[in-house]
């Protein structure tokens, strides 16, 4: 996705200046130099941590409370919180709602913590449901395992973690399965976990998903920043983290055939400034908004520039890496459908059909690449809603995306 030109706006910012602009393939070509001159500056690729620690580690027990009901994300922003120990690190996990209600299992995106599905997770359960949410390894107070790969199976390990750390049961014989809901890098990842685990859910829902993005929207030039060994992994990180806490850029794209950029990404999961005015996402702190949070994420959480250039790299996001995964579902759902008269047969996502739901003017997920290549990869087993809205639509439409699922259920 857009991310993967985050060192390039790096460095042509740091050249707006010159009175004379190089060539972008000089400008890496010295980023390459520089960061040979450098790496005996940069030796954190040699003793670094396994894993990286989340701010949860100095707001738990420094802050007072009125302190932390300060923070952009304060310690217990959504309902039922609890820190989940596990061989990768603390996972931070919410739940609540009513234990015999519905289950829906919510996952964000890349940039922001889960905080952003507060809305939808409130509004499902004015409508009975039982909602969990957790912060992805490296965003809000999940710690981040440093020495692996941001890929499925190291999310699909945390769904299950997540999953079974519940007083209640999500998954099995008389649990009722649950609805998965991705959104963006979370919608890649529960594709991916629904291509091995369709037999647990109720139903798939799928919000501006990642997971299908085309090659051709990923510049050639972001492609030799984030290859590994073009410089040092730590001057990298630092390019890169240095870019993040400077803040989004707004520069939207001009037209379908722009190439995706930092500015894009950046901006794509925040709403508008009159929208995040208005957005309620927790209601304990009703200040809380998407930007603020990301900020303090940037700023507080020692692993998120790792997880952040770890997903792009080895995420779900591509469609060249993720076609066979999507494909498998797309299988398996049209087999199901091709035996729904054998009542033996144990069936899993019951709606036979994965709901897509996606914004008409979102710049990164294009509305007409999303709905021709899932409905060819997925055999036809797709049904779409669109919005008058962006990426950002799950935090600022939250009501209207609740409504839908809550339908499904």
């Amino acid at each position: 996705m857009a991310l993967y030109n985050q060192t390039v706006d790096f460095l042509s910012e740091s050249w707006a200046n010159q009175r004379t602009q190089l060539p972008l393939l000089a400008v890496t070509g010295a980023s390459f130099t520089l960061g040979l001159l450098l790496r005996s500056i940069f030796r954190g690729d040699v003793h670094k941590q396994t894993i990286l620690i989340s701010p949860r580690s100095t707001t738990g027990s420094t802050l007072s409370e009125e302190e932390n009901r300060k923070l952009p994300v304060p310690d217990d922003v959504l309902p039922g919180a609890r820190d989940v120990a596990s061989p990768y690190g603390s996972i931070r996990v919410y739940e609540w709602g009513r234990e015999d209600g519905p289950k829906v299992l919510l996952v964000h995106g890349i940039t922001t913590p889960c905080i952003a599905l507060g809305g939808v997770a409130h509004a499902l359960v004015d409508r009975g449901c039982r909602v969990m949410l957790f912060d992805l390894f490296g965003r809000g107070y999940s710690d981040c395992p440093s020495d692996l790969p941001q890929d499925e199976r190291l999310f699909a390990t945390q769904i299950m973690l997540a999953l079974t750390s519940s007083p209640i049961s999500w998954t099995g014989a008389g649990s009722g399965k649950f609805c998965l809901v991705g959104y963006s890098l979370g919608g890649g990842i529960a594709a991916a976990f629904a291509s091995f685990f369709p037999k647990l859910l109720s139903s798939l829902v799928l919000l501006a998903p990642s997971g299908l993005v085309r090659d051709s929207q990923i510049s050639f030039q972001s492609r030799l920043l984030y290859e590994r060994g073009l410089m040092p992994e730590s001057l990298l990180s630092y390019l890169v983290g240095r870019r993040l806490r400077a803040g989004p850029l707004v520069s939207p794209k001009k037209n379908k055939n722009e190439k995706l950029n930092a500015a894009d990404a950046l901006t794509e999961e925040l709403p508008s400034q009159s929208a995040a005015e208005i957005q309620v996402l927790s209601r304990e702190y009703p200040h809380i908004d998407v930007p603020s949070a990301v900020a303090w994420q940037v700023n507080s959480h020692s692993g998120f520039v790792h997880a952040f250039m770890s997903s792009m790299r080895h995420g779900p996001i591509l469609g060249q890496r993720q076609w066979g995964t999507w494909a498998r579902l797309g299988e398996y759902l049209s087999a199901q459908n091709s035996t729904v008269s054998d009542e033996k047969t144990e069936k899993g996502l019951p709606s036979d059909k994965v709901h897509i739901l996606c914004g008409n003017t979102d710049a990164i997920i294009i509305k007409d690449e999303l709905v021709s290549d899932a409905t060819a990869v997925l055999g036809g087993n797709a049904v779409f809603k669109f919005y008058e809205a962006g990426h950002e639509f799950p935090s600022t439409r939250y009501d209207e995306v609740a409504t839908y699922i809550a339908k499904l259920l």
